[in-house]
């Protein structure tokens, strides 16, 4: 769910379906809205619809590219708390 400051409406959002959304006054016709949208989405689908982001497994593991700059700051910040890269970077992502 976000605002829309253009149309000044709220915007229903479903990951899973980033091209579908749904404009409403007030939030809960906003979800509504676009759980209906989904719906029909999911019907036409069928078999073919996406996995649920919550029912998907993640390994844990990603490969993040980075400036030199970003990754010797974060080195530095490791350094200084005495803690591993990983670590340090690990505490910024999860926010």
């Amino acid at each position: 769910m976000v605002w829309s400051e253009e149309d000044q409406e709220h915007v229903g959002l479903v990951d899973e379906f980033p091209s579908l959304s749904w404009l409403a006054a007030n939030q809960v016709e906003a979800l509504t809205g676009v759980g209906e949208v989904v719906a029909e989405a999911l019907d036409d689908l069928g078999d073919d619809a996406p996995i649920p982001l919550s029912q998907r497994k993640y390994s844990g593991k990603f490969l993040v590219r980075t400036t030199p700059r970003v990754h010797r700051r974060l080195a530095e910040q490791a350094a200084r708390t005495g803690k591993s890269l990983n670590a340090v970077a690990n505490e910024l992502l999860d926010v």
